[in-house]
């Protein structure tokens, strides 16, 4: 998940430091050396295409019998294969992922490896894993089947009734062996020794928890005499001609046969190995994903596929699908369940993947490696262009400059290849996968291009894909990794740094580009997404990209208090590890949106609303690349305040007119405006009103609804401010305190100590928030490298004290006074700092707080600027909050380079929802444009109004925010903790990519701003 230089030393062979010649004495050492073997699996069957077929197949997931040894050398031999002497054996569900169920820990890296580097040489200490099973054989799996697994990390050797049938190599590969002669009509025994860590850990460092077990399907299949060992679909579509091009490929043991492939739907039989040009065929996309139920039959055995005519194809460097240029609007997914770990059940993948589309999501990366078989079908089905990446990654050897690297080590080419063989063959019929990936941060070198070659002679239909080759030698795409987005322009433009090799450069310029992973969404963020989105839209040759990431890979535990939570890397006692690194995603580990998905679902949505300001009407723009609108349905709703003088938040909003606006069906990348009825604008009356305008579903789909929204637009009329104090009142003194209309002010620190009936307990500026995951990162193009919070912590601005310089009380014009508070706030060992004065002015009911910052002193800190997180005020009151309602921007938080889903209106949450919930906690919960908001608290109602200003609620301090390392241990202490803020700095995404625009920055400046505050009974 991070960048690496795009040329690489090339690998050195291994070695073997053998111990001097003499009797060997140790145990296990044949089977320790057969751990360190670099070759592929042992005793398989030819990697073939996953089908769906008629002939007998058995599950044998289920209730196994399982135990854990230290070590190889600590594993019991000989003997329990026959599973006749289980002794020390427990029950354990297969699938699985053993440290989920009670045997070890999880363990997470992102980059290191959690062993000694010495390939391929793996530690003593690796957990080994007995699974044993019976069952059941009927003559139907006679004279002929096999036994298929379709995922076990990291390594295994079988056993069927105490006969070896060989191991498995590639831990998300399908492997499957040949078991006529061995298995038995009636009971079997099934064994199956799996190592956490082999050699092929090495090609397997994928930023994930280590997370040993059988984890995918283990199924028993007859296999006919007459049947059919694999197929191959080309379904192909001339977008010139509208003509489907259909021919399948059937084989046995490594030869054509005959077989009779069949389409209902078309009237289409045809031989296998033959070509049939199909005319006026619908195509397949992701916005149209049209599929059409086959056969293929021979002699013994039937299977079924859904095909999809669709074709891919580079041309003048845009990345086009049936000969239209798409963009990917996609994720990054990796596998993970946060009680199951790397098991995710069917229905789970189901509702993620309906959940990214209703997310207007159309493209997956499957980070890093080929996901559960069943996947692909439904990425077909619902509609998803898949970049199908390899079972590789070596990033752990970057650290000591690549060498060693597997990649570029002849030794280790038979396993690489072996790879991308097993990928490419298992998937290869399913109309989602575009490209084909290599793999992930495993350097550059010869095995790379030797897979790319093996996979282009395969299947040259597909573009190959690879990051880590930055000279785009083997691959058909340019791929980077959180390129910023001056870079991003400049490779859009076509005129990005030029490579040494004018033959390479002028290659690669030919290409389209992709970012493979971008806006890194961890914690608060990400931010700037809108300006890669508008470069995307802007330049043909940039082809979109893959937030990173989908999915945050928590695992729930229970804390001391009975809390559930989820924990990250470090708290299940690793050696080494990469904290919350780990809990990265636009979803928690159980599926729900983070703010992130919600901004992005409009950051990317394929239709483009704008309304006009005098809400005559709107303008669509159909961004979608195959799709009219003729599904869709355009709907507007008028609302407006409740109608109190004040206008506040309590109010609420009222809804003055909705209906359906009629368009002819648009057609894709066009644009019409739309009227709405005249009547609109003189509804509100002089009230703030806001008019939004939603595409939404007409009719349900197989991901969605009826009236589920793809895109919206707003526009907001008559936009008021509340006034301030009508009739001011003087100040009133006594020898400990001022009291100022419903405000008592402490006289010797100037502070104010109660409003209204409430207490308050703390008030101050404050520039600084508890440092988010970004702010926690170097970023990476910054002239100061430091991460943020360590700059603020250095410059003391979460250490800020106040200073009183003077009160003073002046006239007002009629006849009250204001009272005016002068401070200069700082902190300890600094000579910078600002000057606040604090004016205040109030009536019988409210006050009105005018607020004046200016920096005072050089702001630099270590040579450099000094940036401030916020403007704004911190206001402790004694009393807990219950229910926030505001007018502004929600419902979920929104920072300057953030909250591109949230929209105008009226709305109220309970305290608890006002927060997010980050694994770790962090910055976050501000809701921006606000103009009125009321905080309903035990003790009565505060209630603000002013300019638009950021609102954040919570029930314990900033102290306790930035101390916090999980969600439990935030404990609410009895206050309300209330930020209004004039100004926030973004959010970025530094935490792994680019800081914060330098738009969204805020260096030290004068503020000037005001809120008017009213506490009610």
């Amino acid at each position: 998940m991070s960048v690496q230089s795009p040329v690489m030393p090339a690998g050195i062979p291994a070695s073997s430091a053998a111990p001097s010649k003499g009797r060997a004495l140790e145990v296990g050492a044949d089977h320790a050396a057969a751990l360190a073997s670099l070759e592929p699996a042992r005793g398989t069957l030819p990697a073939r295409a996953y089908l769906r077929s008629d002939a007998p197949r058995r599950s044998l997931n289920g209730e196994w019998q399982f135990r854990l040894s230290p070590g190889i050398r600590q594993a019991p031999g000989d003997g329990w294969q026959s599973g006749k002497d289980l002794e020390g054996f427990t029950s354990l569900p297969v699938p699985s992922s053993w440290p989920m169920h009670g045997h070890g820990a999880p363990a997470y890296t992102n980059v290191q490896f959690p062993f000694a580097v010495e390939p391929p040489h793996v530690p003593d200490a690796n957990p080994i894993g007995d699974h044993v099973v019976e069952f059941l054989a009927g003559p139907e799996f006679f004279p002929r089947a096999l036994l298929r697994f379709d995922g076990v990390e990291s390594a295994a050797t079988v056993w069927l009734n105490d006969t070896e049938l060989g191991t498995t190599r590639g831990s998300r590969l399908a492997h499957e062996f040949d078991v006529t002669g061995v298995l038995k009509e009636g009971a079997n025994v099934l064994a199956v020794r799996v190592a956490q860590f082999s050699a092929a850990s090495y090609v397997e460092d994928q930023d994930m928890w280590w997370l040993p077990g059988i984890f995918r399907d283990v199924t028993l299949q007859a296999r006919p005499e007459q049947g059919i060992d694999d197929v191959f679909v080309h379904a192909d579509y001339d977008h010139v001609s509208g003509e489907g091009v259909l021919r399948v490929e059937v084989s046995r043991a490594g030869e054509a046969i005959d077989a009779v492939v069949r389409v209902p739907e078309l009237n289409l039989e045809l031989t296998a190995g033959s070509e049939h040009r199909i005319p006026a065929i619908s195509p397949w996309s992701a916005e149209l994903p049209r599929l059409y139920a086959a056969t293929v039959t021979a002699p013994g055995e039937t299977v079924t596929l859904q095909l999809g005519f669709r074709t891919i194809s580079i041309e003048d460097a845009q990345f086009k699908v049936n000969g239209q240029r798409v963009l990917l609007r996609g994720v990054n997914r990796h596998e993970h369940h946060p009680k199951l770990g790397r098991v995710v059940p069917r229905d789970v993948v189901e509702t993620e993947l309906r959940l990214m589309k209703q997310h207007n999501i159309n493209a997956i990366r499957t980070s890093h490696y080929p996901p559960h078989p069943e996947f692909l079908a439904l990425a077909d089905q619902l509609g998803f262009y898949v970049v199908l990446e390899c079972d590789l990654e070596t990033h752990g050897f970057e650290s000591a400059g690549w060498a060693q690297n597997p990649s570029d080590d002849p030794a280790w080419e038979p396993a690489l290849l072996d790879r991308i063989r097993r990928t490419v063959e298992r998937d290869k019929n399913h109309a989602a996968v575009i490209m084909w990936s290599l793999g992930n941060e495993a350097g550059t070198g010869r095995n790379l291009a030797a897979m790319s070659g093996w996979a282009k002679d395969r299947d040259p239909s597909r573009p190959i894909h690879y990051e880590g080759d930055w000279t785009s030698a083997y691959v058909d795409v340019y791929s980077r990794m959180y390129a910023s987005q001056a870079e991003t322009e400049l490779i859009g433009k076509g005129i990005e740094e030029p490579l040494d090799d004018p033959e390479l450069d002028a290659r690669r310029r030919a290409m389209p580009f992709v970012l493979c992973e971008y806006v890194h969404a961890m914690g608060n963020g990400p931010g700037g997404m809108t300006e890669y989105q508008e470069l995307f839209d802007r330049y043909p040759r940039l082809m979109g990209g893959f937030v990173w990431e989908w999915l945050e890979h928590g695992i729930t535990v229970t804390g001391k208090d009975g809390r559930d939570h989820f924990a990250y890397g470090g708290d299940f006692g690793e050696e080494i590890h990469d904290g919350n690194f780990v809990t990265d995603g636009l979803v928690d580990a159980d599926r729900n949106p983070r703010p992130g998905l919600l901004d992005f679902k409009k950051v990317i949505e394929p239709l483009r609303i704008t309304v006009a300001e005098d809400w005559s009407g709107f303008t669509v723009r159909n961004g979608y690349d195959f799709s009219d609108t003729s599904a869709l349905s355009f709907r507007y709703v008028l609302e407006a305040d409740g109608g109190a003088v004040d206008g506040g938040a309590n109010d609420g909003g009222a809804v003055l007119a909705e209906g359906v606006v009629d368009i002819s069906p648009l057609p894709p990348r066009a644009e019409v405006f739309a009227e709405l009825p005249a009547a609109l604008a003189s509804l509100a009356g002089g009230r703030t009103a806001v008019l939004t305008i939603s595409v939404v579903l007409a009719s349900g789909t197989d991901w969605a609804e009826a009236g589920h929204e793809l895109a919206w637009g707003q526009s907001v009329q008559n936009f008021a401010v509340s006034g301030g104090p009508a009739a001011l009142e003087p100040v009133g003194v006594s020898p400990a305190t001022l009291r100022l209309g419903p405000v008592v002010f402490d006289r010797i620190s100037g502070l104010p100590i109660s409003l209204g009936n409430v207490p308050v307990e703390d008030f101050r500026l404050v520039l600084w928030w508890a440092p988010t995951d970004n702010d926690l990162g170097s970023e990476w193009a910054g002239p100061d490298r430091r991460p943020l919070a360590t700059q603020w912590s250095q410059a003391g601005l979460n250490r800020l004290h106040s200073r009183l310089l003077g009160i003073t009380a002046e006239p007002a014009s009629d006849g009250g006074e204001v009272l005016t508070v002068h401070t200069r706030v700082a902190p300890a060992d600094k000579q910078f700092g600002v000057l606040v004065d604090y004016t205040w002015s109030a009536d019988a009911d409210s006050v009105n707080l005018r607020t004046q910052v200016r920096p005072d002193g050089d702001w630099t800190n270590a040579g450099f600027p000094v940036e401030w997180a916020r403007t704004g005020l911190e206001l402790v009151l004694g009393s807990q909050a219950r229910t926030v309602s505001w007018f502004g921007q929600g419902p979920h938080q929104s920072y300057p380079d953030t909250g591109q889903g949230t929209r105008a209106g009226w709305f109220t949450l309970p305290l608890e929802g006002f927060d997010v919930d980050y694994v770790r906690p962090q910055e976050s919960g501000a809701r921006s444009g606000v103009t009125s908001a009321s905080v309903t608290l035990a003790a009565g109602t505060l209630e603000i109004s002013g300019a638009p200003f950021a609102l954040t609620v919570r029930p314990y301090s900033l102290d306790a925010l930035d101390a916090a390392t999980h969600r439990t241990d935030l404990v609410p202490d009895g206050r309300t903790y209330v930020y209004v803020d004039h100004a926030l700095r973004g959010v970025g995404t530094a935490a792994c990519g680019p800081g914060v625009l330098e738009a969204h920055r805020l260096l030290p400046r004068e503020a000037d701003f005001s809120v008017v505050l009213r506490v009610r009974p």
